[in-house]
């Protein structure tokens, strides 16, 4: 071998050996999404997950946000989608983490298949199905019901029978007659069936009893505190890049509904199309996201005070990069 060829040999292998070597001391992180409609915002990091010189990021979309919830509780997790409610609840019980942004706002449809039912008003003495007894949806229709004098449980029966995807089926065969249900699963109902009616429209509703232009958040991407102050900056870039990926989704819904379905989010991308213009997908950094937060935060403590652990959450909760957003 001559010295040329030689010295191209020794490089390859030193570079190939500097390669692994940079492989094997990144650490791994991963962004944990949940199966369904919450991850749909972040699929562009799904196809291309962020980069970082210290660390090896995935994505992952774990089937409920109970699995995340113990990740983030046993300090596993790092950065992932949890509903806010979920979030508040395991920072009151000491375990240190936060609030980076809301990534999706209210998206929630009454629709029926009654017709002596128009306005939210002809409720009384009906009975609506609301997936999710004890999440967003539950308590801010009831408070939606309580601001026009309606009363569950006396004047109005809620069930809560039937997950999200069989409650579209069912509304849309007629099995049931009323549903309150979020996107896509509302978008699927009426394309099953376009005789349903949406009654009234829940987000204005929520906006006018808080006499506010915000409307309420249902996903949120959380952090754990240390993590955050140790990796500021890859936070940061993380944040970037899921803001970066709800605006191409929101853009580009056609083409965001064939990503989720190749990333088995639980969603078809023909669904998804017709659903991503009316799904509220939004970044919304902290302080900014505060507000409307603690509104929603407030009905949890009309209702079920304990869920968020009995009080408004501390301001370490709130992320505060400290970048001028």
């Amino acid at each position: 071998m001559n010295k040329k060829f030689k010295f191209i040999y020794i490089l390859s292998v030193l570079c190939c050996f500097t390669a692994l070597l940079g492989a094997q001391t990144r650490r791994p992180l991963t962004i944990y999404g949940i199966k369904g409609p919450s991850s749909v915002g972040l699929i562009r990091l799904f196809e291309q997950p962020p980069q970082s010189a210290g660390y090896d990021i995935r994505l992952e979309a774990l089937s409920q946000p109970d699995l995340l919830a113990t990740l983030f509780i046993i300090g596993q997790a790092k950065i992932g989608i949890l509903p806010p409610n979920m979030a508040a609840k395991i920072a009151s019980s000491g375990r240190k983490i936060q609030i980076a942004a809301v990534i999706g706002n209210g998206m929630l449809s009454l629709l029926s298949g009654d017709s002596s039912v128009r306005s939210i008003d002809d409720l009384r003495g009906k009975t609506v199905e609301v997936a999710g007894q004890g999440a967003t949806p539950d308590f801010v229709f009831r408070k939606i019901l309580l601001s026009r004098n309606i009363v569950p449980g006396r004047d109005v029966q809620l069930g809560y029978a039937l997950a999200y995807p069989e409650m579209a089926l069912a509304l849309a065969a007629g099995r049931i007659r009323i549903a309150l249900l979020p996107e896509p699963f509302a978008t699927m109902a009426l394309t099953n069936n376009p005789g349903l009616t949406v009654v009234g429209n829940m987000q204005n509703e929520w906006m006018r009893i808080h006499q506010s232009s915000e409307n309420f958040p249902m996903t949120a991407l959380v952090l754990d505190a240390a993590f955050a102050r140790e990796n500021r900056a890859l936070v940061d870039h993380i944040l970037d890049r899921a803001r970066d990926s709800i605006e191409w989704v929101r853009a580009n819904p056609e083409e965001a509904g064939i990503l989720a379905e190749k990333h088995e989010l639980g969603l078809r991308a023909a669904v998804l199309r017709e659903a991503i213009p009316k799904s509220n997908y939004v970044f919304i950094p902290l302080p900014q996201a505060r507000g409307s937060l603690e509104n929603l935060f407030g009905a949890f403590l009309d209702f079920a005070p304990e869920s968020i652990g009995g009080a408004l959450p501390q301001d370490d909760f709130y992320y505060n990069s400290g970048r001028t957003q």
